[in-house]
């Protein structure tokens, strides 16, 4: 379970980039955080990677406190960014080693890294490939089969289908759907209201710190998420 309780980041100059937020990512769930930039999503997502520490409240993996006890939160979770950070003179099965070696979850066998990328449908072609001449789809999808083969419980994802094609967008959702089958605990951010009505079991909206909104999927078929979303951003305008 992925879980915020009270969590609050206020910076030294006053301003309050993520404001007393709960919420609860349960195994087998995907949340998504939906905001415009600015909203307090990647702080959020932040926090739970302890890139930065909170002003008050918990950030909470499998029921361990990330700031508390980092090394520890740290062997549940996985991480994948707008910008996946692969070494561009190994190929991708190269990454997959090196960055499974640093999480001491080195399967040690070409095979395994092999089918970790078939799986997130990786071109064999491009198994030993350099990833300098990959597209962002398919550097997206090392990144997940990296994260597939940690074996994390929680899956931290900050919008991971920027810039994406419609196709590798699509296939990317899939993976998500299989992950999520698996029982992993997903929180998402994105501003991409299609995305996230598709993927989530729960939305929460986010504005300028705060989640002024949380529907879940069944609450979803009955309203317009994006005029419920629209909705709220001119009321908090106002």
């Amino acid at each position: 379970m992925i879980e915020a309780r009270s969590l609050t980041k206020q910076y030294e100059d006053g301003v309050i980039a993520v404001n007393s937020l709960d919420l609860q990512v349960p195994a087998g769930e995907i949340y998504c955080l939906l905001g415009a930039n600015g909203a307090g999503k990647t702080t959020t997502v932040h926090l739970f990677l302890g890139f930065i520490e909170p002003t008050s409240g918990e950030a909470v993996v499998n029921g361990i406190d990330v700031h508390r006890e980092p090394l520890k939160a740290k062997k549940y979770l996985a991480f994948l960014s707008e910008n996946v950070r692969l070494y561009g003179n190994l190929t991708a099965r190269q990454n997959l080693r090196f960055f499974c070696k640093l999480s001491g979850t080195e399967p040690g066998d070409r095979d395994a890294y092999y089918a970790a990328l078939s799986r997130v449908g990786l071109p064999e072609r491009a198994f030993e490939q350099k990833v300098r001449e990959f597209s962002k789809g398919m550097r997206q999808k090392v990144g997940i089969a990296i994260a597939m083969l940690k074996n994390a419980s929680a899956l931290l994802l900050d919008e991971p289908m920027s810039g994406l094609d419609p196709k590798a967008a699509a296939d990317f959702v899939a993976l998500l759907d299989s992950l999520r089958e698996e029982g992993k605990a997903i929180l998402m951010s994105t501003h991409d209201i299609f995305r996230a009505k598709q993927l989530a079991d729960r939305i929460g909206i986010m504005k300028d710190g705060q989640k002024v909104a949380e529907r879940t999927r069944e609450a979803l078929l009955k309203e317009d998420l994006e005029k419920l979303y629209l909705d709220y951003m001119r009321e908090l305008n106002t």
